[in-house]
């Protein structure tokens, strides 16, 4: 009976969401130049030479002050993001600009804008479904010069809601890329003529560069999108609980089958180990009152078993503390008890370790983490990396990293993961 009603639910959500969502076909081109963009485009080629073509100088001048625009242009969608959308600032959008994500399509200004406000629970529907909605801007990129024109410009972002209509109150993720279409003219010199909005998780094509977003994203039935989304709100069941507050991250990319993270320099323990439960006796009594950090991050090389046999040690890490927003990119200072009791006595294996900032792929699973499937989670994530134009550190392909949040004896639904780092410049973030 409790199926059938979180089914039910399901299918009345989704069906609504659907709705309200799918209503309008995406403009498939856009309106003419308006007259104020002819305008600029007169006063842009004012200045010209005997033979009726700009000058240099003056071309280079209209270019400066063109990028100036551009860069203001930036600056606004930065705060926008910044501040979901509240206000939105009507006067760089044209008045019949285009929306379009993997479910919706839109056109003109107050559509966008409902659109927008339903998401952040700032409509009557809105309220009704969603709370908690937040988005991260990691990049505005693009909106380069070129022959008078202004190119598209790139935002990086990931989005978060949570739907409460739902019993379960279940959170769904996206992230992506938005392209905006920028045309001379309007109330600003620029306009945001259109938007077009990609997923990672499924708008990605394989084997494409990951920093070139026009190549690597192409759109993909509606049917696909309303897929992804219907199963985030599925009901996940019982969850083993964590065995301490979790190391903080900023979520890059919900993937198809991954997750990109980028996590702050951090300072922990670590132990050699032979088996985990071993290894979690010996960090719990060292680190007793300093309030470790989950998950336990555990470090096995190729010639090794996870949990037996010879070759390089098997390592187990526990995060102690983390650097906060705007102390760097290194570790903070390790506590004091921990320096005095490191390496000495009978504490003489256990070693403090720093951790500089870092991204890092993720792939998570759910059986135990015997050898088998550790190393088995670790080479689905390397084909996934590579089908998705990502590149790993040099060096990761010898050992696996795996992590468990929930105690060694935990009643629920494991949460464990396989981590790779990547490689600098080997992503688009």
């Amino acid at each position: 009976m409790m199926m059938t009603k979180q089914s039910t639910a399901l299918t009345l959500l989704g069906s609504s969401l659907l709705l309200l969502l799918a209503t309008n076909p995406a403009a498939e081109a856009f309106c003419p130049p308006s007259s104020s963009t002819q305008q600029r485009t007169k006063l842009f080629m004012s200045t010209t030479d005997a033979t009726g073509s700009p000058t240099s100088s003056s071309t280079t001048t209209e270019n400066d002050e063109l990028a100036a625009t551009v860069t203001k242009l930036k600056r606004v969608l930065a705060k926008e993001y910044t501040s979901f959308f509240n206000p939105m600032v009507d006067s760089w959008y044209a008045p019949d600009v285009t929306f379009t994500d993997p479910m919706t399509s839109l056109s003109g200004v107050d559509s966008y804008r409902k659109n927008v406000d339903m998401l952040a629970g700032r409509t009557l529907m809105g309220k009704v479904l969603f709370e908690g909605a937040g988005i991260n801007l990691h990049s505005v990129t693009g909106g380069e010069i070129v022959n008078g024109r202004v190119d598209d410009i790139v935002t990086r972002w990931t989005l978060r809601l949570t739907a409460k209509v739902l019993p379960w109150s279940p959170e769904a993720v996206f992230s992506g890329v938005s392209v905006y279409k920028i045309a001379l003219g309007g109330k600003e010199g620029l306009s945001i003529v259109g938007q077009t909005d990609y997923w990672d998780s499924i708008n990605i094509q394989p084997d494409t560069p990951s920093t070139n977003v026009k190549q690597q994203y192409q759109t993909v039935p509606k049917n696909i999108a309303v897929s992804d989304f219907l199963a985030q709100l599925a009901p996940t069941g019982f969850l083993a609980p964590t065995a301490a507050p979790e190391l903080p991250y900023l979520l890059l990319r919900r993937g198809d089958g991954y997750e990109l993270r980028k996590y702050p320099g951090f300072v922990g323990v670590e132990t050699p180990y032979m088996r985990r439960d071993y290894g979690f006796g010996s960090l719990g009594a060292f680190a007793k009152g300093m309030d470790p950090l989950a998950p336990s991050i555990c470090k096995v090389y190729n010639d090794d078993n996870v949990d037996d046999g010879d070759g390089k040690e098997k390592m187990m890490m526990w995060p102690l503390k983390f650097a906060f927003p705007g102390e760097g990119t290194d570790a903070p200072p390790a506590p004091a008890a921990a320096i005095e009791k490191a390496g000495s006595g009978q504490w003489a294996s256990i070693n403090i370790m720093s951790q500089p900032e870092r991204i890092v792929a993720i792939r998570a699973f759910e059986d135990a983490a015997m050898g088998p499937v550790v190393r088995n989670a670790d080479r689905e994530l390397r084909a996934m990396l590579k089908r998705d134009g990502l590149e790993v550190e040099d060096g990761t392909e010898q050992y696996v990293l795996f992590t468990q949040y929930d105690a060694v004896h935990s009643m629920g639904k494991r949460r464990s993961e396989v981590w790779i780092d990547l490689k600098d410049g080997g992503h688009p973030f």
